[in-house]
This record gives C-alpha cells, sequence and structure tokens, in this order.
C-alpha cells in the first residue's frame, strides 16, 4: 500500500466539518511505515498538497496549515469546519481548559445577558490573557494549573470571583449556585481549599455565603 493510499483510508474516518490534522496523520503514517517524524510530515504534506492540486477528493478543503476538513453544500453554500471542536482540541482537550467567564454565568441561569466573546482558562494560555482572532475566543491562565480533577473545581470558584462584577438577574442566585454545586457532586472542603490557594478573600466569602444558604457538604 502506498503512502497515498494509506492516507486515503484514513479519511474515510472522518466526518464533514471534522477537523483532519496532518500531524495525526503523519504520526500514523510513521507508525505504519517506521518512518521518523521528518520523513513521515513531509510524505504527508505531499500527499495532501496532490490531492489539493489535483483536486482528487472534490469535497476536502483546506482551512489553515496543517488542518483540512470535508465540507458539504447546503442551501446557505458550503459547510465550514467545525469550530466548536477546533476550540475544543486546541485549548479544553484533555482536560486542559475550561470555559469560564460571563458566558457560564449565563449556561448557570445567573444572568440573561450573553457576552459578545467567550473567554477559556486553559493551561496553553501560559503568560497573559489575550485573544485567538481566528477562533473568536478570549484564553486566559488559570489560577493553577487546570487538570482532570480541579477543572469543575476551578471553573465554579471563576463565578464566584465575578459574582459582584456581571449582571446577575437572577431571583435567587444563591440557589442556583448550591444547586449546580449538588449538581456536579462538588466537595466544599476542596472548594474551600482551591479557593484559600488561588483565589481572593471575596470569593471566599461569596463561597462561605453560598455554603449558607443550602445544605453544602
Amino acid at each position: 500500500m502506498t503512502y497515498t493510499e494509506f492516507i486515503y483510508l484514513r479519511l474515510k474516518n472522518f466526518e464533514t466539518g471534522q477537523p483532519i490534522y496532518t500531524s495525526d496523520i503523519a504520526a500514523k503514517l510513521a507508525d505504519a511505515y517506521g518512518l521518523n517524524q521528518k520523513e513521515a510530515v513531509a510524505a504527508t504534506a505531499v500527499v495532501f498538497k496532490r490531492m489539493m492540486d489535483e483536486k482528487k477528493i472534490s469535497n476536502l478543503r483546506f482551512h489553515q496549515k496543517g488542518i483540512y476538513y470535508f465540507t458539504v453544500v447546503t442551501p446557505f453554500g458550503e459547510a465550514g469546519i467545525n469550530t466548536e471542536r477546533l476550540i475544543a482540541d486546541k485549548y479544553l482537550l484533555p482536560d486542559i481548559g475550561y470555559e469560564t467567564g460571563y458566558t457560564i454565568l449565563h449556561r448557570m441561569g445567573l444572568t440573561t445577558q450573553l457576552p459578545n466573546q467567550r473567554c477559556i482558562a486553559t493551561n496553553k494560555a501560559t503568560d497573559c490573557t489575550r485573544t485567538d482572532y481566528k477562533l473568536n475566543v478570549i484564553i486566559r491562565p488559570p489560577k493553577t494549573t487546570i487538570n482532570e480533577t480541579n477543572k469543575a473545581y476551578l471553573q465554579f470558584l471563576d463565578v464566584l470571583d465575578l459574582m459582584d462584577k456581571a449582571p446577575i438577574d437572577a431571583i435567587h442566585p444563591y440557589k442556583v449556585l448550591t444547586d449546580y454545586i449538588h449538581q456536579m457532586k462538588l466537595k466544599y472542603e476542596l472548594l474551600l481549599s482551591l479557593a484559600d490557594k488561588y483565589y481572593n478573600k471575596k470569593t471566599i466569602l461569596q463561597l462561605a455565603h453560598t455554603a449558607s444558604e443550602g445544605d453544602i457538604q
């Protein structure tokens, strides 16, 4: 089987709009043929360039360097790449980030206002808050390194940190918060420990107020 045939078979696994990362394809090619990384990347680039130049796959589209996708024609034109998947792959998975900011407050039912731009706390943001204009998201460093265990806790504490700044219009906001704690099965002791280490006194007071509103353990 040639490199081209191998890559064609891999492409059959992708759905419309799903990002196709040539780095992932190259890694599979390297494993299958015993190539080093440089050889695999070069071979993959040649195959994709040939496919695009010769239009061998009519619905294959180039998004940006190293990323392709399959499109389909809809009544509104060609379907684009799945932006949500791009965001998740780049900033959220696996357990390296979470959505934060006013979007989460809206999703929880604390405010009816929805921001123009989403905000993501991610380990990929190592120095300062910035905007990814291609994906239209703000990314910022987390209070501490995000992992599977603390992700939901940090996200909730971010909400508490915004309580005195956000346009809260829920009738019973602290009931919303306590219900969320129960729903996510968050432990108060761990919330308090993380709040004490990484957040300010206002956040700790908001946590205490939340605990006083309901049976939080």
